[in-house]
Protein backbone atom coordinates (compact mmCIF):
# COMPACT_ATOMS: atom_id res chain seq x y z
CA UNK A 1 0.00 0.00 0.00
CA UNK A 2 1.17 3.47 -0.97
CA UNK A 3 2.59 5.45 1.83
CA UNK A 4 1.43 9.19 1.76
CA UNK A 5 3.45 11.80 3.57
CA UNK A 6 3.69 15.50 3.91
CA UNK A 7 5.45 17.94 4.52
CA UNK A 8 4.36 20.50 6.38
CA UNK A 9 4.95 23.99 7.99
CA UNK A 10 4.85 28.04 8.21
CA UNK A 11 6.90 29.61 5.26
CA UNK A 12 10.41 29.34 5.69
CA UNK A 13 10.76 26.46 8.08
CA UNK A 14 13.03 24.05 5.66
CA UNK A 15 10.03 22.13 3.78
CA UNK A 16 11.15 22.57 0.09
CA UNK A 17 14.70 22.18 0.85
CA UNK A 18 13.87 18.39 3.20
CA UNK A 19 11.76 17.80 -0.52
CA UNK A 20 15.39 18.42 -2.60
CA UNK A 21 16.77 16.25 -0.45
CA UNK A 22 13.94 13.36 -0.38
CA UNK A 23 14.33 14.08 -4.54
CA UNK A 24 18.39 13.51 -5.01
CA UNK A 25 17.47 10.25 -2.70
CA UNK A 26 14.90 8.79 -5.07
CA UNK A 27 12.32 9.44 -3.21
CA UNK A 28 8.60 10.15 -5.27
CA UNK A 29 7.49 13.86 -4.10
CA UNK A 30 4.87 16.27 -4.94
CA UNK A 31 6.26 19.38 -5.19
CA UNK A 32 4.70 22.98 -3.71
CA UNK A 33 2.46 24.58 -6.23
CA UNK A 34 2.03 28.23 -4.82
CA UNK A 35 4.70 29.51 -6.13
CA UNK A 36 3.20 28.29 -9.57
CA UNK A 37 0.52 29.53 -9.06
CA UNK A 38 1.46 33.36 -7.61
CA UNK A 39 4.26 33.67 -10.94
CA UNK A 40 1.11 32.62 -13.31
CA UNK A 41 -1.38 35.39 -11.72
CA UNK A 42 1.91 37.58 -11.60
CA UNK A 43 2.36 37.30 -15.70
CA UNK A 44 -1.59 37.64 -16.05
CA UNK A 45 -0.96 41.16 -13.93
CA UNK A 46 -1.92 40.65 -10.51
CA UNK A 47 0.86 41.29 -8.11
CA UNK A 48 -0.16 38.83 -5.06
CA UNK A 49 -2.86 37.15 -5.83
CA UNK A 50 -2.71 35.64 -2.75
CA UNK A 51 -3.52 38.92 -0.61
CA UNK A 52 -5.27 40.69 -3.34
CA UNK A 53 -8.44 37.61 -4.38
CA UNK A 54 -7.20 34.31 -1.41
CA UNK A 55 -10.08 33.12 -2.11
CA UNK A 56 -9.12 32.02 -6.16
CA UNK A 57 -5.96 31.89 -5.19
CA UNK A 58 -6.96 29.10 -2.77
CA UNK A 59 -9.19 27.64 -5.46
CA UNK A 60 -6.17 26.95 -7.69
CA UNK A 61 -4.35 25.62 -5.19
CA UNK A 62 -6.40 22.90 -3.34
CA UNK A 63 -7.39 21.95 -7.16
CA UNK A 64 -3.32 21.43 -7.96
CA UNK A 65 -3.09 19.79 -4.60
CA UNK A 66 -6.17 17.38 -5.03
CA UNK A 67 -4.21 16.99 -8.73
CA UNK A 68 -1.00 16.12 -7.14
CA UNK A 69 -3.12 13.27 -4.92
CA UNK A 70 -4.68 11.52 -7.71
CA UNK A 71 -1.32 11.67 -10.24
CA UNK A 72 0.40 9.80 -6.98
CA UNK A 73 -2.33 7.29 -6.43
CA UNK A 74 -1.01 6.53 -10.50
CA UNK A 75 2.22 5.86 -9.59
CA UNK A 76 4.02 2.81 -8.77
CA UNK A 77 5.62 3.93 -5.51
CA UNK A 78 5.79 2.61 -2.03
CA UNK A 79 6.55 6.30 -0.79
CA UNK A 80 5.17 9.53 -1.69
CA UNK A 81 6.03 12.88 -0.29
CA UNK A 82 3.85 16.22 -0.61
CA UNK A 83 5.09 19.69 -0.47
CA UNK A 84 2.16 20.85 1.47
CA UNK A 85 -1.14 19.11 1.85
CA UNK A 86 -4.69 19.73 0.77
CA UNK A 87 -5.48 21.53 4.24
CA UNK A 88 -2.78 23.64 3.93
CA UNK A 89 -5.24 25.50 1.87
CA UNK A 90 -8.03 25.89 4.63
CA UNK A 91 -5.18 26.38 7.17
CA UNK A 92 -4.38 29.84 5.34
CA UNK A 93 -7.30 30.60 4.80
CA UNK A 94 -7.97 30.64 8.71
CA UNK A 95 -4.66 32.92 9.03
CA UNK A 96 -6.42 35.48 6.89
CA UNK A 97 -9.50 34.96 8.27
CA UNK A 98 -11.54 34.50 5.10
CA UNK A 99 -14.54 32.47 4.51
CA UNK A 100 -14.37 29.42 2.16
CA UNK A 101 -16.50 26.74 0.94
CA UNK A 102 -17.15 23.46 2.89
CA UNK A 103 -15.78 21.55 -0.03
CA UNK A 104 -12.39 22.28 1.66
CA UNK A 105 -12.76 20.56 4.57
CA UNK A 106 -14.30 17.62 2.56
CA UNK A 107 -11.49 17.35 0.41
CA UNK A 108 -9.05 17.24 2.97
CA UNK A 109 -11.31 14.79 4.78
CA UNK A 110 -11.26 12.34 1.62
CA UNK A 111 -7.71 12.53 0.36
CA UNK A 112 -6.16 11.33 3.15
CA UNK A 113 -2.46 11.55 4.43
CA UNK A 114 -0.50 8.33 6.26
CA UNK A 115 2.00 10.60 7.53
CA UNK A 116 2.27 14.31 8.45
CA UNK A 117 5.77 15.55 9.48
CA UNK A 118 5.44 19.56 10.57
CA UNK A 119 8.38 22.18 10.51
CA UNK A 120 8.72 24.22 13.13
CA UNK A 121 9.40 28.28 12.45
CA UNK A 122 12.95 28.14 12.65
CA UNK A 123 14.04 32.11 12.71
CA UNK A 124 17.95 31.43 11.86
CA UNK A 125 16.83 30.08 8.39
CA UNK A 126 13.81 32.09 8.14
CA UNK A 127 14.11 34.45 4.73
CA UNK A 128 11.83 36.63 3.12
CA UNK A 129 11.40 36.72 -0.90
CA UNK A 130 9.94 37.92 -3.86
CA UNK A 131 7.24 35.45 -2.97
CA UNK A 132 7.52 34.68 0.19
CA UNK A 133 6.67 37.82 1.95
CA UNK A 134 5.37 37.12 5.28
CA UNK A 135 7.92 37.97 8.11
CA UNK A 136 8.40 35.39 11.07
CA UNK A 137 5.62 36.49 13.38
CA UNK A 138 2.85 35.76 10.21
CA UNK A 139 4.72 32.64 10.11
CA UNK A 140 4.72 31.67 13.74
CA UNK A 141 0.65 32.23 13.45
CA UNK A 142 0.63 30.36 10.18
CA UNK A 143 2.32 27.22 11.99
CA UNK A 144 -0.14 27.58 14.91
CA UNK A 145 -2.94 27.49 12.21
CA UNK A 146 -1.68 24.37 10.40
CA UNK A 147 -1.25 22.48 13.23
CA UNK A 148 -4.70 23.63 14.69
CA UNK A 149 -6.09 22.64 11.11
CA UNK A 150 -4.62 19.23 10.93
CA UNK A 151 -5.45 18.03 14.60
CA UNK A 152 -8.91 19.04 14.24
CA UNK A 153 -8.94 16.15 10.80
CA UNK A 154 -7.71 13.91 13.69
CA UNK A 155 -3.95 13.46 12.21
CA UNK A 156 -1.26 12.58 14.56
CA UNK A 157 1.40 15.72 13.52
CA UNK A 158 5.29 14.51 14.29
CA UNK A 159 7.20 17.87 14.54
CA UNK A 160 10.43 17.68 12.60
CA UNK A 161 13.45 18.60 14.52
CA UNK A 162 15.81 21.73 13.53
CA UNK A 163 19.02 20.05 12.04
CA UNK A 164 21.17 19.97 9.38
CA UNK A 165 19.05 18.74 6.16
CA UNK A 166 20.56 15.06 6.12
CA UNK A 167 19.58 15.23 9.81
CA UNK A 168 15.97 16.33 9.35
CA UNK A 169 15.38 14.10 6.23
CA UNK A 170 16.97 10.83 8.04
CA UNK A 171 14.43 11.88 11.04
CA UNK A 172 11.17 11.67 8.83
CA UNK A 173 12.57 8.30 6.91
CA UNK A 174 13.00 6.85 10.27
CA UNK A 175 9.81 7.17 11.75
CA UNK A 176 7.94 6.16 8.39
CA UNK A 177 10.30 3.04 7.94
Amino acid sequence: MQQKIVITGGPGTGKTTVIEELIKRNFMCMTEISREVTLNARRKGTEQLFLTNPLIFSELLLEGRVNQYIEAEKKNEKFVFFDRGIPDVHAYMNYMSVDYPSSYVTKSNLYRYNYIFLMPPWEEIYISDNVRYENFEQALAIHNHLERTYSELNYNIIEVPTGSIEDRTNFILACIK
